[in-house]
């Protein structure tokens, strides 16, 4: 049996905003219920974001919140992206927690990544991911058909990263070793580092490269922390995921704000943002060069 899926961000966000303003009116559940002829359990359940939240039913409660104005207007906004179906439920083969990160993405503001293995799925190209895909086939069968859905997938994941109006702040940094780690041909990592030249053009994209050389203290694996923009001044709490042979995800306060000293130090122990687009067009010419 499957597990069942998480609440998206847009779930959780509305519940928590419905729960803070019947606590702000100092009614309890069982006010609730008693006013709009529910159960007390119906009211959990959508201030838990364990079911989805109707139109009709959030209307109700703020009205019964008294709220107006732009904030109700936000609210019901909020209840309606809530309801909709991300692209990414098209896929099921992805798997729940693959389709969990998406829909992170998706809502996230801006995205702290450190990566020492390979390039960030949201900054890789066509041909790279694909042989990164594909060497999924040591551990996991798939038909090509799958590899074909699952590029497709990463390569849909990165419109985040030029949508508008607002699109996801992206923070990268590099060990240096992602860079010279042949993942394909010379063609395919040529390819990959222009691509990156070029993403780190971009005034919401910093790409630094942590150099071989460089003092490295922290030891630790890949990953990427994402933070979400604050609804009414109530903050959605920061996530970290990992990823190895399966993906991890963490929400504690105090083990997310690891990741972002620690994102904070290989940042400032990384070359800076011109020294590191040197960096990247040194490799790329070193990759031009015929490997014995």
């Amino acid at each position: 049996m499957s597990a069942s899926p998480r609440p998206s961000v847009r779930q959780r966000r509305l519940a928590a905003e419905l729960r803070r303003l019947r606590e702000e009116r100092q009614l309890t559940g069982d006010d609730v219920a008693a006013e709009l002829s529910w159960s007390t359990a119906k009211v959990s359940r959508i201030e838990n974001a364990r079911t989805g939240a109707r139109i009709s039913d959030v209307r109700r409660l703020l009205r019964l919140y008294e709220v107006n104005g732009p904030h109700h207007d936000e609210l019901i906004a909020l209840a309606e992206d809530a309801a909709e179906k991300g692209w990414w439920e098209a896929f099921p083969s992805i798997g729940p927690e693959y389709a969990q990160l998406i829909a992170l993405e998706a809502d996230a503001r801006k995205a702290l990544c450190w990566e020492n293995l390979v390039v960030p799925g949201l900054l890789q190209t066509e041909s790279y991911a694909r042989e990164v895909i594909s060497g999924w086939q040591i551990v996991d069968t798939l038909t090509p058909q799958e590899i074909q859905r699952r590029i497709e997938v990463r390569m849909r994941r990165q419109q985040v990263v030029e949508r508008q109006p607002r699109p996801l702040e992206l923070q990268v940094v590099l060990d240096e070793a992602v860079l010279r780690r042949r993942i394909g041909d010379a063609a395919v990592m040529i390819e990959q580092v222009s691509h990156l030249l070029r993403m780190s053009t971009l005034p919401h994209v910093e790409i630094l490269v942590l150099p071989l050389d460089a003092q490295q203290r922290i030891l630790g694996g890949s990953f990427t922390l994402l933070e979400f923009p604050p609804l009414y001044d109530a903050p959605f709490p920061d996530t970290v995921h990992t990823e190895s042979l399966t993906l991890h995800y963490l929400e504690d306060e105090r083990e997310t704000n690891m990741y972002r000293l620690a994102h904070h130090h290989m940042r400032q122990t990384a070359l800076p943002p011109e020294e590191s687009r040197l960096l990247l067009d040194q490799t790329r010419d070193w990759w031009t060069k015929p490997r014995e």
